[in-house]
Formats: C-alpha cells, structure tokens, sequence
C-alpha cells in the first residue's frame, strides 16, 4: 500500500526558514514526478513546485520562485521543500504529491495528474 507522508512544518516567524519532508513508503519512487502544493483556509489549492521522476527538471510557482527549493532523494525516496524567507502569506497547508512518469509539463500545478497525495503538514508564519 502506498503512503505519501509529510513533515517538517511548524510556526516561524516571517524571514525565517522550514524544511518540508516527504517519504513514500510503498511508492517505487523513482518512477515518480514529484510536487508540492499549498492551500490557504478558503483559498483554492496552489501547485508550487514539480520535480521531474528521475530529478534534474524542476519548476516553481511565481509566489515561490527565488525562495523555495525543491529537491529529491531517490535513494531515501523522499522528497524535500526548503523554503526560505517566508512570508505570513505563506501560511497554509502543504501536501506532497505523485505523478507516474511525470515530466512536469503542462497543467503541473493543477494537481488533477497526481496519483497519490499526503494528509499535509502546517507551515505557519507569523509577522
């Protein structure tokens, strides 16, 4: 059974810094694009970054590029979110998801070809 697991959140204050972990028991990892989405209370679902299955291609949503970095261990199959900088706007749930054979093209950030996601971790900066 596949399990999409993430930690790593907590409250900081703005400016500060959090790293975010995804481990995927159960998932042949490898085999997977991987992305990071946030969702604010009532505000709709952002996809924020995408990691290509075998690594090297990523890509970063405008809200978060320059500031967030995404990257990936095939050998732990986990996935990581360093996020520097935060802003009180960055405030909201963050989930992991997961793509077979998934190059990031396209409609990444709509989350409609992710196979599998994560319950989420809370991320709350404060000003």
């Amino acid at each position: 059974q596949v399990q999409v697991v993430e930690s790593g959140g907590g409250l900081v204050q703005a400016g500060g810094s959090l790293r975010l972990s995804c481990t995927t028991p159960g998932l042949n990892f490898d085999n997977y694009g991987m992305a990071w989405f946030r969702q604010a209370p009532g505000k709709e679902r952002e996809g924020i970054s995408c990691i290509v299955h075998r690594g090297g291609t990523t890509l970063y949503s405008d809200s978060v590029k320059g500031r967030f970095t995404i990257w990936r261990d095939n050998d732990k199959n986990t996935l990581y979110l360093q996020m520097n900088s935060l802003k009180p706007e960055d405030t909201a749930m963050y989930y992991c998801a997961a793509a077979p054979y998934f190059y990031c093209l396209g409609s990444w950030s709509s989350g409609g070809v992710y196979r599998h996601w994560g319950q989420g971790t809370q991320v709350t900066v404060s000003s």
